[in-house]
């Protein structure tokens, strides 16, 4: 025998849940008539065979074939009196949820030039805040497509995105990685406005982004070479070493063995101090890098000396020429040599 619910409500004492499912598990069975109760910061959505419906916000509502048009065209003629219908009912809280933490479950390839291997694996944590702004799109998005409404999960889809857009933004900052600490609100600010269009298709508005830190992988050496990004000749010369790493633990009998293994040491120590002397060593200048045909704001900026945001206003107020992708723009080597001679 289906149960029938004759009231509709949901209450987070929590105040951590953005949106909740009623019931939890299959179909409510409601009638005509039944008291659907909308606290202040929610509303609710009504969600059947793959669409969000009907809306409603804070207030008691008594359901009706007048205030839930889409759900009964939905279901066609129905039933007489007080017969039930079954549907799901989304409480989305729209209130603003600070302090959401992210994190980087696997390390950024970040490329750091004329500095040890030439590559480093980044970690990073900090926070965000969203709140949900076109409730009725956040379901249809979220639950009808995603197939997610647990707020972990959601969360968890959420950092995803944004820890792919910190990826996309410290590859294209053209500063070395030592650098970065002190960039943190720049980096945040980059993030936020490159996710804003992906966070905006979901119905959310990302309302913050944090760095807290950005530091690198204490195992680059291992992760690289497990990633297949070293060069050959560094992965010959690691490789080497840890042949004579094994030799030196080799526990053998006698006195020669422990000479061996006295030689292997005293010989790993020459090449581990060769080696990184070989890759922290300063590379032979070779003459400036001539700049790309083609620069994003970051390299313009870093290419004329001056801040993404002058970078911008130039563009904005016509005064340099580019051209918008997406929402980013991209600006010719030659535009820019066209402007710094006032044509």
């Amino acid at each position: 025998m289906p149960r029938i619910f004759d009231v509709i409500e949901w209450a987070d004492d929590t105040g951590r849940e953005i949106v909740r499912r009623f019931p939890e598990e299959g179909a409510g069975d409601f009638r005509l008539g039944s008291q659907l109760i909308v606290r202040e910061s929610q509303v609710a959505v009504f969600f059947r065979d793959g669409r969000a419906l009907d809306v409603f916000g804070p207030g008691r509502h008594t359901l009706t074939t007048a205030n839930i048009p889409l759900l009964i065209n939905l279901l066609g003629p129905l039933f007489s009196g007080r017969s039930p219908f079954t549907a799901e009912v989304y409480f989305v809280s729209t209130r603003e949820f600070v302090d959401l933490k992210w994190g980087t479950p696997d390390p950024i390839v970040v490329r750091n030039p004329g500095m040890g291997l030439g590559v480093v694996l980044l970690q990073g944590h900090g926070t965000f805040a969203l709140q949900v702004r076109d409730p009725q799109l956040f379901v249809n998005k979220i639950v009808g497509v995603q197939r997610l409404y647990e707020t972990e999960r959601i969360v968890g889809y959420l950092r995803s995105i944004l820890v792919s857009k910190l990826a996309d933004v410290v590859g294209n900052f053209n500063r070395p990685v030592v650098d970065l600490a002190g960039f943190f609100e720049e980096l945040g600010a980059a993030v936020r406005a490159k996710a804003q269009e992906d966070f905006g298709a979901l119905g959310l508005d990302l309302k913050a982004f944090y760095v807290q830190s950005l530091r690198p992988s204490s195992k680059t050496v291992e992760e690289l070479r497990a990633m297949g990004l070293l060069d050959v000749q560094t992965y010959a010369q690691l490789q080497a070493a840890d042949a004579l790493r094994e030799a030196a633990q080799q526990e053998l009998g006698g006195l020669a063995a422990a000479g061996v293994g006295a030689g292997a040491g005293f010989g790993l120590a020459q090449f581990f101090t060769q080696l990184f002397q070989g890759m922290t060593r300063p590379a032979a200048p070779t003459g400036p890098t001539p700049a790309p045909e083609i620069m994003t704001v970051e390299e313009a900026a870093a290419y004329l000396k001056v801040s993404p945001e002058d970078i911008v206003q130039l563009i904005e107020s016509g005064q340099l020429k580019a051209r918008k992708i997406g929402t980013t723009y991209r600006i010719s080597r030659t535009a820019i040599e066209e402007f710094m001679k006032g044509g």
